[in-house]
């Protein structure tokens, strides 16, 4: 199940675990679209692997299985890619 982090990495921006502006890599680095497609050009600072949409948890599913609150922001952001 994936952990849904709240934020992204690098501008530390709240992402809705049922949105669709969170991007992912295989280990589930996450960042908004923004910063994904424009800072990062597509490509994970950390592995060096694709971001790709990550998919939204449905809403009547978090009360369940709730998305993660742990918070992880790279010290002074993202890299440009």
């Amino acid at each position: 199940m994936l952990e849904m982090r709240p934020n992204c990495e690098c501008c530390d921006k709240d992402l809705d675990p049922s949105g669709t502006d969170a991007r992912i890599c295989s280990f589930e680095c996450t960042y908004c679209a923004s910063c994904a497609d424009g800072t990062l050009k597509g490509k994970c600072p950390n592995c060096g692997g694709p971001l790709v949409p990550r998919p939204p948890r449905a809403a009547d599913k978090l009360a369940k299985y709730p998305a993660s609150t742990k918070r992880v922001v790279k010290t002074g952001g993202c890299p440009a890619g």
